[in-house]
């Protein structure tokens, strides 16, 4: 070959734009697809699963809880989340290796619906131990024709249920009662669903603990016992939707003294549960009539339930007061002074008859005027005269 066609064949080999020419476009690999979706009611992610496809992590961001990274096994093709909450949506991410490359895919998940169509204003508290009630006000822009239904799921055994007894406002669903709490763990997932046929409606889901929404029933079996100087109050823990200690209980007693002069000496005292369900009450001799009221919470919320009916002890004499003193003598002075007038009106305000003095007083005595006696009488004789009366006779 000469030294011309050698230059044009390096040249030639030199020169990408011949390349270019020659062999075509170099290929772009796409990056493949793994169709990632999610379960909300599962709470679980899930994607297609081949065998070139190797997870590696998966993770979720909420305005709940901020970002949650997990690490995934191999030949895994879902990814199971702890319960959150949706219901301001989430973003999740898949990362896989596929084909020597990784590769990570997001998905973005939104509450459907329009805006306040959910429900709103939601609360629950657990009473009684094994009852539940929840309510809820109808969205502001929510459907004339909106009905909501409430379910509960629970957090370890997965297991869900719909409420069976509602409360309804003007046809519409805004509360439930539930009876089935014994069954229930600590934590529970509550979804409140909406449904329309002129519009669709957003959802609304929440996360309680129901340690932390627990009202404790009034203490029971309350006694009280004195002695000379103190009084002993008892009382039993009331029953709680979990197994718990005493010491998972606080307790507040109201003691009141019933005469309204020492009102001042009202006590409210607040007792841990280590205290044996026990107060000693300093009450000496003699002891007014009072009354004690208890109420429980739970140690770590202090969400207090209602009072206890009263329980009396005490004497119903009260002790004896200034006032009372005051009164008894002001008492005594007017019945005092009573008797005192009416013995003075009595034996000093009438005269009382006095002996004659004929020596001193003889215009006092009446003279007896002497009569003379007649002939032939001893003087100090009675005499008699009787005059003969004679009838006239008158002729007409």
């Amino acid at each position: 070959m000469g030294p011309l066609a050698t230059a044009v064949l390096v040249a030639m080999l030199l020169d990408p734009a011949s390349l270019f020419t020659q062999h075509g476009p170099p290929t772009v690999e796409t990056t493949p697809s793994i169709r990632v979706q999610f379960d909300p009611w599962r709470m679980t992610l899930t994607w297609d699963c081949t065998q070139n496809v190797t997870a590696v992590a998966c993770g979720m961001m909420s305005k709940d809880t901020g970002m949650l990274k997990m690490k995934l096994q191999k030949n895994t093709c879902q990814c199971p989340f702890q319960d959150r909450i949706l219901h301001e949506g989430a973003t999740f991410t898949v990362t896989v290796n596929v084909s020597q490359r990784q590769i990570t895919e997001k998905l973005v998940y939104t509450n459907p619906g329009g805006n306040n169509t959910a429900a709103q204003n939601f609360s629950c508290f657990v009473y009684q131990a094994d009852f539940m009630n929840c309510t809820w006000a109808k969205g502001r822009a929510a459907p004339e024709d909106v009905q909501y239904f409430l379910y509960v799921r629970d957090y370890k055994r997965k297991t869900e249920r719909q409420c069976g007894h509602y409360a309804t406002e003007a046809g519409t669903h805004v509360g439930c009662h539930l009876d089935f709490v014994s069954t229930l763990r600590h934590q529970i997932y509550v979804l409140v669903n909406g449904s329309s046929e002129s519009a669709e409606v957003q959802f609304f889901d929440a996360i309680l603990l129901l340690k932390k929404i627990e009202v404790h029933s009034p203490p029971s079996n309350i006694t009280v016992g004195c002695n000379a100087s103190h009084c002993l109050i008892r009382w039993k823990r009331p029953r709680s939707h979990l197994s718990t200690s005493d010491r998972d209980f606080q307790y507040q007693l109201h003691i009141q003294r019933q005469d309204r002069e020492q009102q001042g000496d009202n006590q409210l005292v607040e007792l841990s549960g280590d205290s044996g369900n026990a107060y000693d009450f300093h009450s000496p001799q003699p002891r007014a009539r009072h009354t004690v009221q208890i109420r429980a919470a739970d140690t770590r919320v202090l969400q207090w339930g209602a009072w206890s009916p009263p329980a009396q002890f005490g004497s119903q004499e009260q002790a004896p007061t200034l006032v009372h003193v005051y009164l008894l003598v002001i008492l005594g002075t007017l019945v005092g002074a009573l008797t005192l007038g009416y013995l003075f009106k009595r034996f000093v305000g009438t005269p009382v008859p006095q002996v004659k003095d004929k020596l001193n007083k003889e215009d006092d005595e009446i003279v007896w005027e002497k009569i003379p006696a007649a002939p032939g009488k001893v003087d100090g004789d009675d005499v008699l005269t009787v005059q003969e009366v004679r009838e006239s006779t008158v002729s007409v």
